[in-house]
């Protein structure tokens, strides 16, 4: 397997980390997959969600636990723009805990879940609760695995329900959800945008190759990982601030919690979290691809520029930009062709992740973990267990 790492197959394997590269190597070829899956389903994905988005009152929740909840995160604010209705995301762990806070009787819901595996205990209370609790109730389960309890439960509702499986590949092995995530994230993106699915096509070819080329480049990341930084801050607004949760989760998990790691928002940020900063952090910004947005975080680049310290700024850029390349110690571009920036950050989310995959994954063997099983105490694991579901009395 050729990889960013420039490690063999059986280096990986020493080091604990044969899976987790592999999957993370998997995606472009994964987005493939999926792509032709939604496009098989076109005219059912189309007949189940297009008459729900006309109905009044509708509100759509995405949900999920850990990395299944920032798929949502990342898809929520761009769906709430695009079609206008109440849109939210609801973790199922907020879900499960407070139920009566998200979920509304009189209210039509749409509940979209993503799960990995399908049998966290959380994901399977939500989807009983929403059951429970609503009376006009669609649910949309998007899994990795089709023998998951979320999927067989499904099943049992098929009128009201629409399941969509990724592909198998994707129910990763690894115990850091890497292609899962981004095969979930754009199937949700792509069923509530059916009918544009040629334009988005070209889109989604586009960010295959773009992805490849990552990998095949590897942009430094592997060494910036290994860099022995303390401290990490994700950066990301809008939908790209549920991708910087995501990608902080994926260094804490990857290097057993042995480096810090937040998020926030460009903004957001200066309002107290910057006080984290010292001279073995970094800060790592997803840049928008909005224009409007694209200027706040200019200016906030420009703030950290005048900032004294030895901390180091990475910008994670669509295309070229010599501003912001001034402005930051490092700068790494999707894709060095592009004259313009592509206008679409939830899409853009699929390969901004896997400059923190590669960087994780460096990071993790760097501390001396291995990333497969960067847990062996068992105290977090694959899926959660030990959870006790109390039924809701109303």
């Amino acid at each position: 397997m050729t990889n960013p790492w420039n490690l063999s197959n059986e280096e990986l394997q020493k080091r604990g980390a044969i899976n987790t590269a592999s999957e993370i190597c998997q995606q472009p070829e994964s987005w493939r997959d999926t792509l032709t899956i939604l496009k098989k389903r076109q005219p059912e994905i189309e007949s189940f969600v297009k008459p729900l988005l006309v109905k009044k009152h509708l509100q759509i929740i995405f949900t999920g636990a850990g990395t299944s909840a920032y798929v949502g995160d990342t898809i929520a604010p761009y769906l709430r723009e695009k079609i206008g209705s109440r849109v939210a995301s609801v973790a199922t762990t907020d879900i499960v805990a407070t139920p009566l806070q998200f979920l509304d009787k009189n209210t039509p819901t749409i509940l979209v879940s993503f799960a990995r595996s399908g049998d966290s205990p959380e994901s399977v209370a939500a989807y009983d609760l929403a059951e429970q609790l609503v009376d006009e109730l669609y649910q949309i389960i998007i899994t990795c695995n089709p023998e998951g309890t979320l999927a067989k439960r499904a099943v049992l509702k098929e009128e009201h329900n629409l399941t969509i499986f990724t592909p198998r590949q994707t129910n990763d092995l690894g115990f850091a959800m890497t292609s899962s995530f981004t095969c979930m994230l754009l199937s949700g993106l792509m069923i509530f945008d059916m009918e544009n699915i040629k334009n988005n096509e070209v889109v989604i070819q586009q960010l295959i190759e773009c992805g490849k080329n990552i990998l095949q480049n590897g942009h430094g990341l592997p060494t910036l990982g290994a860099a022995g930084f303390e401290r990490l801050i994700f950066l990301g607004s809008g939908c790209l601030h549920g991708l910087a949760k995501e990608s902080c989760l994926k260094v804490l998990e990857l290097t057993g919690g042995r480096i810090a790691a937040i998020a926030e928002t460009a903004m957001g940020f200066r309002h107290g979290p910057k006080s984290i900063i010292n001279d073995k952090t970094m800060i790592l910004l997803f840049l928008s691809t909005n224009p409007y947005t694209y200027q706040y975080e200019v200016d906030f680049l420009k703030e950290l520029n005048n900032d004294k310290g030895s901390f180091k700024v990475l910008a994670i850029s669509a295309s070229p930009n010599k501003e912001v390349e001034a402005l930051v110690d490092y700068m790494m571009v999707v894709d060095e062709t592009a004259e313009a920036p592509w206008g679409n950050d939830a899409y853009m989310a699929l390969c901004y992740v896997m400059f923190d995959h590669i960087f994780a994954l460096a990071a993790s063997m760097a501390s001396g973990v291995s990333p497969d099983t960067p847990c062996p105490s068992g105290s977090v694991n694959r899926v959660v267990k030990g959870v006790v579901i109390h039924k809701l009395k109303i």
